[in-house]
């Protein structure tokens, strides 16, 4: 059976301690092994809340993914974590999308909790949604980049991009968001903030920013010089491995995780017990959504760990070094904006008729012609107005054309999802796309046949569809030109101090 020898490596006495309880505030975390955490005096505590993992419709409508009663509770599970530690409690990217409507959401949680407790919390918030008007105006003296821009490439332009469409797709946002860097936590801490809430950042920078506070290393020259290179290399290393809590152990459901960092390095235990971080799941990390497994991008440089050693320590915990942080002449804020492509409406129909599943291909093709062609001939719509999709659920539904296993299932569910400028108009395709969904038979068969709608109404109004429509960057005089940080007391006694 494994030892269990949690909270028993030698810290630095120059090193900074993270805990981080969770990889996402409302996914929830190992109660047990948090407050292990909070015994073994953490410097602070850092949890995301975002993420834009599940789609635009969550910046699109400036809403969380998450359960609110979930979060609530998680959160004031964390606030009363760090009202035992004594430390400051920060979290980046709040309901998922980080719009101000979820600052505020959190605020306004943080808020009852102290007053109920009646304690006084001072509340650093940083709020990082753009309006378009200055965002056209900063793309028009050439401040907005496109995200990967190729040798003579103008400002501005991307694939033929006309400097007017892209201003036209920042005014048809319904939210933008910019992602924070390091340098607006440091502002909020400096404030001597108990709890800094913030809307979009990188999931790094929270994690980042304090031991880059103590080690003096903030600003564009952050990682000038070797020894400043390697320390910040150190916290931008630590705070990727920690971003989503124990998913770089061997147990990732259970949250909570610690991560000591000091100027040569860091090392990153789990807290639950059971759980193991090893060489190979903390180097395996830097692959998690990030598209070069030797350098992440952040803004105001870049990690690079192509030079990193990972070496084990005991049977859970992992050293780091070798880590290397290189500023860019450029400090740069990615944008990420969501605007309404339409509406949409659904209907799923199941079949299980032996001929219809064996051709199922056929038939879907067959009932896409038929509903375009119904659609001209009922309908005051052209055809191309409308997108037709046709999902087959039990087949191919999640990949597509790229399936690459084949079988003989028994059923198949057909999602039949419907695009349209307007919701009466998707509606209306989808309630005359019924009969076919319900009755369509193959060019070869007399008989008519019948499937199975699994609820009535068959059609299901799915609302506005979003989709993300930037993928830039915007270039800034200072870190926190464009975010607005300020800071409450909230509880007793209350009142604005900054």
């Amino acid at each position: 059976m494994l030892a269990d020898p949690i909270g028993t490596l030698a810290r630095p006495a120059d090193s900074t301690r993270v805990l981080v309880p969770s990889g996402v505030l409302g996914l929830g975390f190992d109660r047990e092994a948090l407050a292990r955490g909070v015994a073994l005096a953490p410097d602070i505590i850092a949890i995301d809340g975002g993420s834009t993992d599940s789609g635009p419709c969550y910046l699109g409508t400036a809403t969380s993914k998450y359960s609110q009663a979930v979060v609530a509770g998680e959160w004031q599970e964390l606030l009363e974590a760090r009202h035992a530690a004594g430390v400051p409690l920060v979290i980046g990217s709040a309901g998922t999308c980080g719009t101000d409507h979820q600052v505020d959401a959190l605020l306004e949680i943080t808020r009852d909790w102290a007053e109920r407790r009646g304690v006084a919390v001072r509340v650093a918030t940083i709020r990082t949604q753009q309006d378009a008007p200055t965002l056209i105006a900063a793309h028009r003296r050439g401040a907005v980049h496109p995200l990967s821009t190729n040798a003579g490439v103008k400002a501005g332009e991307r694939d033929g991009e006309r400097d007017e469409t892209l201003a036209d797709t920042l005014a048809a946002c319904t939210h933008i968001v910019a992602l924070a860097g390091a340098e607006a936590f440091i502002e909020a801490l400096q404030g001597d903030a108990d709890v800094v809430i913030a809307g979009r950042a990188t999931d790094t920078a929270l994690i980042a920013a304090l031991p880059l506070m103590r080690m003096g290393l903030t600003g564009p020259s952050a990682g000038a010089g070797t020894d400043a290179g390697a320390a910040a290399g150190a916290a931008w290393h630590a705070a990727k491995i920690a971003e989503c809590g124990a998913l770089c152990s061997t147990r990732p459901s259970s949250g909570v995780i610690l991560v000591d960092i000091d100027a040569r390095g860091f090392s990153v235990q789990p807290l639950a017990r059971g759980a193991c971080c090893t060489p190979f799941t903390v180097s395996a990390h830097m692959l998690y959504e990030n598209a070069d497994p030797h350098v992440l991008v952040e803004p105001g440089g870049r990690l690079d760990v192509s030079g990193a050693h990972y070496e084990a320590l005991d049977e859970r915990s992992v050293r780091v070094t070798g880590s290397r942080w290189r500023s860019d002449p450029r400090y740069t804020l990615k944008l990420e904006g969501a605007r309404a492509l339409g509406h949409q409406c659904s209907s799923l129909v199941l079949v299980r008729e032996p001929r219809y599943v064996q051709r199922i291909g056929e038939w879907c093709a067959l009932l896409e012609a038929r509903i375009r062609t119904d659609i001209e001939r009922h309908l005051d719509v052209p055809a191309d107005a409308v997108t037709l999709e046709l999902r087959r659920i039990g087949v191919d539904a999640a990949l597509g054309a790229l399936e690459f296993e084949t079988g003989s299932p028994v059923e198949v569910g057909i999602l039949l999802i419907v695009t349209a400028s307007d919701a009466d108009t998707a509606l209306d395709v989808a309630r005359l796309a019924n009969p076919s969904l319900l009755h369509l038979p193959l060019p070869d068969d007399d008989a008519m046949p019948s499937f199975a709608f699994p609820w009535s109404p068959a059609e299901s109004v799915r609302g506005v569809l979003y989709g993300f429509c930037l993928d830039h960057v915007v270039e800034v005089e200072h870190p926190t030109a464009l975010l607005r940080i300020a800071a409450v007391t909230v509880g007793s006694p209350a009142g604005e101090i900054a």
